[in-house]
């Protein structure tokens, strides 16, 4: 149970601090939230679940878009690796933050600031896309998931 927790708050405080540091590139309609790299770790274990929410709900409190980001952006998040945790390929999980954030965060940009809603989607999705389903796959499959560490700490 203490190593769940330890994971959890490990998880959740990578995420904050990794979307905060880079935050002229995390907040916005054109987006490269490099954070959410991380949520692919929700497709190996789904104990990562509650660390990638809270580390969102952190990272949100820092967003331009105020309460509508820490409330939707986080429920993105938590919808997005929930997705991940049940898909049954990896490269296939990859696509459910581009198609979860662009949909939900797209339209915050559009209630909040009054952006073009299509537009708007479109630039979440290619941000997500580009960071989890790119780089991220690339990230995992050639260097992560081949680690014994890595073995370790998704089990």
């Amino acid at each position: 149970m203490t190593r769940k927790i330890a994971q959890i708050g490990i998880i959740a405080a990578l995420y904050a601090v990794l979307t905060i540091s880079l935050a002229p590139l995390s907040y916005g309609n054109i987006q490269f939230r490099f954070s959410e790299v991380l949520t692919l770790m929700a497709f190996f274990n789904p104990i990562f679940i509650p660390g990638l929410t809270i580390g969102t709900l952190i990272a949100n409190l820092f967003s331009p878009l105020g309460i509508v980001d820490i409330v939707f952006g986080t429920v993105a998040t938590f919808i997005s690796v929930f997705l991940i945790s049940k898909t049954k390929n990896f490269i296939l999980s990859s696509i459910w933050p581009v198609i979860i954030n662009g949909l939900i965060i797209g339209a915050e940009l559009y209630f909040v600031f009054k952006l073009p809603l299509l537009l708007s989607i479109l630039e979440v999705a290619i941000g997500e896309f580009v960071v989890v389903s790119i780089v991220g796959v690339i990230v995992f499959k050639s260097s992560i998931m081949n680690t014994k560490w890595f073995e370790k700490l998704v089990k």
